[in-house]
């Protein structure tokens, strides 16, 4: 939904206007002063189309690059909206200024904020999005363009519907989701009612992509008028369990993250996965209110970093090919501060050795898959024409041994994970990989489709433990109280962590940061509740780690499984845990 491609209606407004006024004597009925406005309007127009269509030439990757032109970007369109309401009578008489096209600025700025995000991770940024989104719906901006019999001004509207629909997604405004939904529906009809267009198809898959992102929860909590409660996973002041005095960790700060999404048919909206969503919003701090923190409402500060706020930087990168891949790993690479991490998730599609090798290294356990669009010759994908050689639509471990010349944080969902357990860590630096399982009980409903249920635990650990219980809805109070459990069980796996005396030493070092605090002891709460399920009874319905961590200090430690069967408890599902776990290993 990027588009950046500018309208030929802006360029036609001007041309008529300089009809209007270069006409027979219509020229000097027009004051003067007048005469400027209409000018310096065309000016700053000019000058925010330029900068907006350079934004596509930008580089997608490196932090520095792209900042001072966004601000130039920020400025102009600062000006320009500025300008259109201070003159707005003048345009409206001399310019013809529509509702649609003031729409269309206010859309532009929203487009640049939330692209700001995803260059910063700023959540914040969608605050400013989200206003200037909602600001076009609230003033009917676009309402008249229904009218009108041209069918591009509506896909405008469309696409600005689809544009507003990701930011409330990844604000969690679920309600203003459904509404929006509701309405591009209706536009939709509209559209393909009076156009006989050919991208009707196109629009309604946007539809059912939408839909089924937002079905995609497992289990849903209620009100007591039973009205469904919104949940956020993003990290909270609450979130992450507080380091107790006296704890040894290291300082490392996760500073990057590198979020990558290639699972065939898993529901997706926009180049967002389920599993990318969930993965961002766990590496993420509450969204606070940009214009609180500054004294000049709207974009005037836009550029500058609010105070105190550590989201880690974020690629998303959804179905990359191989040197798409490895590009962005490059650069995140090169700028990673001194005392920093870089994360690499892998929601991806398992690639499995095509034959039996002699050597065991770390190019001959496959891995996971990468896209192959760009690979293709007469129509025709590129095929081995041996077994000996290697996938090369593959991201091996070995394609990783370069990046662990600094601390490299690892989390692979795929189903083979596993690949992924024969690092070495050649260069001493902390390194951790959490390996989803690569396979999960027949007995349980195939949910994949809807996301991993590894990546579910990540994000959201209850909703997860509540899935695996057979439990799909649940009121608000009890939630909480289960919520509160939870914390309780976190603080706990944070001290057996911190007190085993067998533990690999990158687990600690890791563990001063907080969001790489949290992905680990939630790990490993999946891991021991995974371990104590009746159904799970596999050696791959584990998830794994490397390096491997003491099992009988942490994933099957009483004190954690005592817990586990306490939560169970209170939610009246202990019949699905064994009670004895122990004893059966």
């Amino acid at each position: 939904f990027e588009s950046t491609e500018e309208p030929k209606t802006w360029q036609q407004t001007e041309f008529a206007l300089k009809q209007i006024m270069s006409s027979g004597g219509a020229e000097d009925d027009i004051p003067q002063a007048e005469r400027k406005t209409v000018t310096d309007f065309c000016y700053l127009l000019d000058k925010s189309k330029q900068l907006f269509n350079g934004l596509r030439d930008l580089p997608q990757y490196g932090q520095k690059q792209w900042q001072s032109y966004f601000g130039r970007t920020f400025d102009v369109y600062t000006k320009l909206w500025k300008f259109q309401q201070q003159h707005r009578q003048v345009l409206d008489n001399r310019y013809g200024l529509k509702r649609w096209q003031i729409g269309e600025i206010a859309s532009k700025i929203g487009q640049l904020y939330y692209h700001y995000y995803l260059r910063t991770s700023e959540t914040s940024y969608l605050n400013e999005a989200f206003s200037f989104y909602s600001a076009i719906r609230q003033r009917s901006y676009y309402s008249q363009v229904n009218k009108e019999d041209r069918p591009e001004l509506v896909v405008k509207k469309l696409r600005y519907y689809a544009r507003f629909i990701v930011v409330c997604l990844l604000l969690n405004k679920m309600d203003v989701v459904k509404d929006l939904v509701k309405e591009l529906s209706d536009e939709i009809e509209d559209y393909t009612h009076r156009f006989n267009t050919e991208d009707q198809v196109e629009w309604n898959l946007v539809l059912q992509e939408v839909a089924a992102f937002i079905e995609a929860d497992p289990v849903m909590v209620l009100n007591d008028d039973n009205t469904i409660v919104i949940t956020s996973n993003r990290l909270s002041e609450t979130g992450a369990p507080l380091l107790e005095q006296g704890m040894i960790v290291g300082q490392l700060a996760l500073a990057d993250a590198l979020i990558i999404g290639n699972c065939n048919n898993q529901v997706k909206f926009s180049e967002l996965t389920i599993d990318m969503f969930r993965m961002l919003q766990a590496l993420e701090r509450e969204p606070m209110n940009l214009a609180s923190q500054m004294n000049k409402p709207g974009m005037q500060e836009s550029t500058e970093k609010p105070a105190r706020r550590e989201n880690p930087h974020k690629y998303l990168l959804y179905k990359p090919t191989f040197s798409q891949l490895y590009t962005f790993l490059a650069a995140s690479f090169k700028e990673l501060p001194a005392n920093s991490v870089l994360l690499i998730y892998l929601s991806a599609t398992g690639v499995f050795p095509s034959g039996r090798s002699d050597s065991e290294g770390p190019y001959d356990f496959g891995g996971v898959l990468t896209n192959s669009n760009r690979d293709v010759i007469n129509g025709d994908a590129i095929h081995k024409r041996n077994q000996s050689y290697k996938e090369m639509h593959c991201l091996h471990p070995g394609d990783l041994y370069p990046f662990t010349r600094k601390p490299l944080f690892i989390i692979v969902d795929s189903s083979n994970s596993v690949a992924y357990k024969n690092f070495t860590n050649l260069f001493g630096q902390p390194l951790v990989c959490l390996l989803s399982p690569t396979a999960y009980p027949k007995a349980l409903q195939d949910q994949s489709q809807r996301g991993s249920l590894f990546t579910l635990f990540l994000n959201n650990p209850l909703m997860a433990f509540l899935f695996v219980s057979g439990l799909s809805s649940m009121r608000r109070g009890l939630w909480e109280k289960c919520q509160d459990y939870l914390r309780k069980i976190n603080r706990d796996i944070a001290q057996l962590l911190t007190h085993s005396r067998s533990i690999d030493q990158s687990f600690l070092q890791f563990f001063g940061d907080e969001f790489l605090r949290l992905l680990l002891t939630r790990f490993i709460f999946c891991s021991a509740t995974m371990r104590m399920h009746k159904i799970f009874r596999e050696t791959r319905n584990y998830p794994e780690s490397y390096p491997q961590l003491p099992r009988d200090e942490t994933v099957e430690n009483p004190h954690l499984q005592k817990h586990i069967l306490e939560l169970a408890s209170i939610l009246d599902v202990r019949n699905v845990f064994l009670e004895n776990t122990l004893d059966d290993y």
